[in-house]
C-alpha cells in the first residue's frame, strides 16, 4: 500500500510513543510474572509449533489489514489448540507485542490528525477496560455464543467492503474529525474496544467506521492499530489476573508475530490479488457456525442433566 507523507504534531505523536512504550513495559512485566506463576504451578508455558505457525500467518495478514483475531480463531478451533473459554484472553494477551509493533510503524507513516488519533485511542481503551472485566468472568457457553455471533458480523462486514460488493462507502479524503463526527467516532470506537475483548478484531469494523465518517481509508491503519496497541495491554492485565488465557499458547503467539509484522510491513506491503478476503469470509463463517452449534450442544447437555436431576424429586 502506498502511504502519504506524515504531517501533524510531532510532539503529540512522540508523547503517544512514550505512553505506549511505558504501557508495553508494564504489560511485559505482568506477563512475565504471570507465566512464571503458571510454570511454577506445573503448567506448560513453552510455545507449541501449531500455535506458532498460526501466529505467523495471522500477524502477516493482520499487518496488511485482514485482521488476526478471526483468522486465528478459525485455525486454533480447527486443530483444537485453545479451549473456547480461553480464546478471548489468549488472543488479547498473545498478540499485544505484534500489535504494538504495527502501531509504531503505521503511526509514524500515516498522517492522521494527532488529536483525532489520540481521542479515538482513548475511547477504545476505555471500552476495552470495561469489556475485559465482563468477558473474563463469562462461562464457556456464553463466550461461544458471543464469539460465534461476532464472527458472523465480522464476515458480513468483510463481504460488504469488498470491491465486488461495494455496499459500504469507500470513504473520503479527511484525515481529521471534528464536531458531531468526532463524537460519533469516539462512541463507536468505545464500543469496538469493548467488543475487542470478546475476541472480535477491531480492524475491519474500524475501517468501515472511518469510511462512514468521510475519512481517508488509509487513516484506519494508525487508528485501528493504535487503538489495539493501547487497549490490548490494558485489557490483558485483567485476563492475566483471572487466568482466562491458555499459558502454553502465549509465547507461541507473541514471538512469531514479530517477524511476520516486519515482513508484511516492509517487504510485501500489499495484498496479492488472490481473493484472500473471500477465503477468510468462508473460513470465519464456518467457524462461527461451528461455535454456535457447540454452544447449542452444551445447552442441550446442561438441560438434559438438569432434567435428570429433577426427575427423582418429582416422584
Amino acid at each position: 500500500m502506498q502511504l502519504p507523507t506524515p504531517t501533524g504534531s510531532t510532539t503529540a505523536r512522540n508523547a503517544l510513543f512514550v505512553a505506549l512504550a511505558l504501557i508495553t513495559i508494564g504489560f511485559l512485566v505482568a506477563l512475565t510474572r504471570a507465566l512464571r506463576e503458571r510454570a511454577a504451578a506445573g503448567e506448560q508455558v513453552r510455545p507449541t509449533p501449531g500455535v506458532s505457525i498460526i501466529s505467523f500467518i495471522a500477524n502477516f495478514f493482520d499487518t496488511l489489514g485482514i485482521g488476526s483475531f478471526a483468522t486465528t480463531t478459525s485455525m486454533v478451533r480447527q486443530w483444537k489448540l485453545i479451549a473456547d473459554e480461553r480464546l478471548p484472553g489468549s488472543l488479547n494477551v498473545g498478540y499485544v507485542i505484534p500489535t504494538v509493533l504495527q502501531a509504531y510503524i503505521y503511526t509514524t507513516t500515516v498522517p492522521v490528525d494527532s488529536t483525532t488519533l489520540t481521542l479515538m485511542i482513548v475511547a477504545a481503551v476505555l471500552g476495552a477496560w470495561l469489556g475485559a472485566g465482563v468477558v473474563s468472568s463469562w462461562g464457556r457457553r456464553t463466550i461461544q455464543v458471543g464469539m460465534g455471533l461476532a464472527l458472523l458480523v465480522f464476515a458480513a462486514i468483510l463481504v460488504a467492503k469488498q470491491p465486488q460488493v461495494a455496499l459500504l462507502p469507500s470513504g473520503g479524503d479527511a484525515l481529521a474529525l471534528s464536531g458531531t463526527k468526532l463524537i460519533a467516532g469516539l462512541l463507536a470506537n468505545f464500543v469496538l474496544g469493548a467488543l475487542m475483548t470478546l475476541g472480535v478484531g477491531l480492524y475491519a469494523p474500524c475501517m468501515i467506521l472511518v469510511s462512514l465518517l468521510g475519512m481517508n481509508p488509509i487513516a484506519a491503519f494508525p487508528i485501528m492499530m493504535g487503538s489495539c496497541a493501547f487497549l490490548m495491554p490494558m485489557a490483558s492485565i485483567r485476563f492475566l489476573k483471572t487466568r482466562a488465557y491458555e499459558p502454553r499458547a502465549i509465547l507461541g503467539m507473541l514471538l512469531p508475530g514479530i517477524p511476520a509484522v516486519l515482513i508484511a510491513a516492509f517487504v510485501v506491503k500489499t495484498l496479492p490479488p488472490w481473493g484472500l478476503p473471500w477465503l477468510v469470509v468462508v473460513v470465519v463463517t464456518y467457524t462461527a457456525i461451528n461455535m454456535l452449534r457447540a454452544a447449542r450442544r452444551e445447552r442441550d447437555i446442561a438441560s438434559a442433566a438438569t432434567s435428570a436431576e429433577a426427575q427423582p424429586a418429582s416422584l
